[in-house]
């Protein structure tokens, strides 16, 4: 698969050169190609879904400008709703529904329903993405695009089509209008970028994949250390592997000259999970607030519809993520302590470091959910912790390598509250420092890296 082996480090060159070299006239066309050929190196016959919710959004959005009628507008809109939702729930939810829902009507054996689907790779991100738009044609927010190939473009930009952000046509789509012209001024910080993004994947987050894997994978066998540490280990593992794609799609995308919103800031240095749900996945908690939260009513509502609101926009947030009982229960944890941050109002006469640890920690512990199994799982894990059995600690050896980089990616978290990696190091004047950091970085990725290929977590979502 393109985007999970070297081969991109062929790919992503062979594009940019060509991007830089053809006349702008075509670039639009370059990318759109490259788009395509990179989902299709996945599983080429899965292309015919993006093709399908493009050409149909693409001319629902024609037709709702062109109407005069708020019944007409309606149809179309619906017409764009029903098929992306409708693809989204068929290939993500069927197997739950034909495992969970008519097997225990007919049985394992006789289930007539019973059929792998395979779910798309970033189905959830490009859907939620298309959608944005029809939805924003209707309220009048975006202009229509009459020319396909930005419009289809924009439903399929290689660099974030399959783990976001999930941009609104106002950043994304209007920029190819004009933006195909390079600015050599961007590779530097588009390098820096792609630098820390890999950094965090295959440094942080897919070296310490194994001992996540192995501890989760068989949770028994594993004592009262070893499975707190694993709890810890996997809310790093999926912040760096998720944020880390972002990065690097944010990074190549400046290459093009193309700015995509950032997606994280430092979540876990959040003083309440209210300020955590601005910092994690911003691109789907905006998505969620514009498209669902405010149209239930939002803020402007009863105490008890608000938190009504709060708890139906997270629950799809955890429904979202996968057709799993344990993502419904993740969601459920955070609404439930949101709607206490609304509820408590006033500041809390804490100081603000106890306010961090508070709120990692049950980001930590909603994290345990979404990585088991199943809620049994998630409930033996957390059990596991406080049996305080401290047999078997597991691979100290393991731990110990994680002492050489988890402690310098924390140091730069830490200064990285606001600002991204390239903003950070445009603020470093000494040149000579901004060298050595990227030395070591680099030193970091060659010797240390899991090159091994391991995918990122959110392609399955």
């Amino acid at each position: 698969m393109l985007f999970n082996s070297l081969s991109f480090v062929i790919f992503l060159p062979i594009v940019l050169l060509l991007y830089i070299t053809i006349p702008q006239r075509f670039r639009v066309y370059l990318l759109l190609i490259a788009s395509y050929y990179f989902y299709m190196s996945w599983k080429p016959e899965y292309i015919v879904l993006i093709l399908l919710s493009t050409v149909v959004d693409y001319f629902c959005s024609i037709k709702i400008h062109e109407s005069e009628t708020p019944g007409s507008r309606k149809f179309f809109l619906s017409i764009s709703m029903a098929l992306n939702l409708g693809l989204l729930f068929f290939f993500k939810y069927y197997n739950f529904f034909s495992n969970e829902v008519f097997g225990a009507f007919y049985g394992e054996v006789n289930n007539p329903f019973l059929v792998d689907v395979i779910l798309p790779v970033g189905i959830s991100f490009y859907t939620f993405q298309t959608m944005s738009y029809t939805i924003d044609v209707y309220f009048k927010k975006q202009e229509v695009e009459k020319n396909f190939f930005n419009f289809a473009l924009y439903v399929t930009y290689f660099p974030q089509l399959v783990a976001g952000p999930i941009e609104r046509p106002q950043r994304l789509l209007n920029q190819f209008k004009n933006n195909f012209i390079p600015r050599y001024e961007n590779f530097s910080a588009g390098f820096r970028m792609i630098l820390w993004g890999l950094f965090k994947k295959i440094v942080i987050a897919d070296n310490i994949a194994s001992y996540v894997d192995a501890v989760f994978n068989n949770t028994n066998n594993h004592g009262s250390f070893a499975t707190l540490i694993a709890g810890y280990l996997f809310s790093l593992q999926i912040y760096c592997d998720f944020s880390g794609y972002s990065d690097m799609a944010i990074g190549i995308s400046k290459l093009f000259n193309i700015n995509l919103m950032k997606n994280f800031k430092t979540p876990y240095f959040s003083r309440s999970i209210t300020e955590f749900w601005r910092r994690w996945h911003i691109s789907l908690s905006t998505w969620f607030r514009d498209y669902l939260y405010i149209p239930l009513g939002g803020s402007r509502v009863s105490k008890t519809k608000i938190y009504m609101n709060l708890m139906i926009t997270f629950l799809v947030s955890g429904i979202w993520h996968g057709a799993n009982w344990t993502f419904v229960f993740w969601g459920f944890i955070h609404g439930f302590f949101i709607c206490l941050d609304k509820f408590i109002k006033k500041e809390i006469p804490v100081p603000n470091f106890i306010k961090v640890i508070f709120t990692s920690h049950v980001a930590i512990f909603a994290f345990i959910y979404f990585r088991a199994d199943s809620i049994t799982h998630g409930n033996q894990f957390i059990m596991k912790i406080f049996e305080m059995n401290f047999e078997n600690l597991y691979s100290i050896n393991l731990l110990v390598g994680y002492l050489q980089y988890i402690p310098l990616f924390l140091i730069f978290e830490y200064f990285l509250k606001e600002n991204s990696f390239s903003e950070f190091c445009d603020n470093i004047k000494s040149a000579v420092i901004r060298k050595l950091i990227y030395a070591i970085l680099i030193f970091y990725i060659i010797n240390m890296g899991a090159f091994y290929g391991k995918s990122f977590i959110y392609f399955q979502f």
